[in-house]
């Protein structure tokens, strides 16, 4: 746990299965985890495996098929230059100092997150950002479908309008229209999530920081110990079996960064969190750290997550608010996206009250 006395109070609670994974495997390279799924965390193999073929469009997270039909290489591409376009135009100016973030993170996080680079679009389009929609896929495709079939659809060149919501206003007859919104939010939900709870997580685990720690260095050290991905899926493939005997022709991979990221043999102190230990690191060329996958083929949306939760975390640590010092236990569910559920963020005024 990391050396502050605030933080040496707070204790972690992992999902079950998590929880097995680090009790059972930490250490380990290859093992079997299901009559035919292979994990992997070793850095060699982990190498190997990731390096040995491109991504299918079915284990790509956030561009796989949507209502059946594929998107493209170059489609994804154009739509995440869109969605970083509309990151920089949105923190052009300087963020609300009066926004009040205290509340519970990664929720508050996430709202302002979307207030500031979506606020301008309609409301159809912004609703499509609630957290709440995680809950079911089937709840997200109804307010999906109600809102593809409600008039007063967007125009191109209405005023106000992100690039995003742009691209999905030339949208034009139902389908088209409901799949137009599928994108809307494949794109840029990923982008307020995955900072917010980012931010959440380097909260949970080490504040109050040193006034000298970089906030990158933080943010680096939030993502070894709660990677966003804590797995990557590779579905069986020829490829495999010739890298490690332990892999058999049927056998679907799972990568797990979860595991490589807490090794005690690639990390000193694996769980502590220590933002110096990022002083001579290249997180870039560091032997099983991938939090936003392989070398090979890296999350398009990196360039984004990391100045975002970088100024993120730099507005909270300027606002006065701290974690709540009666929390003591964070709990972190089993989700595709790795963190703590309920970061509950004071002011320093009222908790000393």
């Amino acid at each position: 746990m990391p050396s502050s006395s605030a933080t040496r109070t707070r204790t972690t609670v992992f999902a079950p299965r998590l929880a097995a994974l680090i009790s059972g495997h930490l250490g380990q390279d290859v093992f079997r985890l299901e009559p035919d799924t292979i994990g992997v965390a070793g850095p060699e193999i982990t190498d190997r495996v990731l390096a040995a073929r491109r991504a299918t469009e079915s284990e790509r997270p956030t561009f796989k098929p949507l209502h059946g039909r594929s998107i493209t290489r170059t489609e994804a591409s154009s739509v995440t230059r869109t969605v970083a376009n509309d990151v920089r135009r949105a923190l052009t100016g300087p963020l609300r100092e009066t926004v009040d973030l205290s509340g519970s993170w990664p929720l508050a996080g996430h709202l302002f997150l979307r207030d500031i680079i979506l606020g301008g679009d309609p409301r159809r389009l912004r609703m499509l950002m609630s957290r709440y929609l995680e809950l079911t896929p089937k709840l997200t495709w109804t307010v999906i479908a109600i809102g593809a079939a409600l008039p007063g659809w967007p125009r191109p060149g209405d005023e106000g309008l992100t690039g995003l919501a742009a691209r999905t206003a030339e949208a034009t007859g139902y389908q088209e229209r409901r799949y137009a919104m599928g994108m809307y939010r494949r794109a840029a939900a990923p982008v307020c999530f995955t900072v917010s709870t980012l931010v959440a997580n380097a909260l949970w685990l080490g504040a109050p920081f040193d006034d000298a720690t970089p906030n990158r260095n933080i943010i680096l050290e939030s993502l070894r110990l709660l990677p966003p991905s804590w797995n990557i899926l590779r579905n069986a493939s020829p490829e495999y079996p010739a890298i490690d005997e332990r892999i058999g022709a049927g056998d679907d991979v799972l990568v797990l960064p979860l595991l490589s990221h807490r090794d005690p043999g690639l990390w000193d102190d694996p769980e502590s969190f220590r933002p110096e230990r990022w002083d001579d690191l290249d997180p870039d060329n560091t032997p099983g750290y991938l939090p936003f996958g392989h070398s090979s083929e890296r999350c398009w949306g990196r360039h984004m997550v990391m100045p975002l939760a970088e100024l993120l975390l730099d507005h909270v640590r300027r606002s006065g608010l701290m974690v709540d010092p009666e929390q003591t236990t964070g709990k972190v569910p089993l989700l595709g996206l790795l963190g703590v559920e309920d970061v509950r963020m004071v002011r320093a005024a009222r908790a000393r009250g």
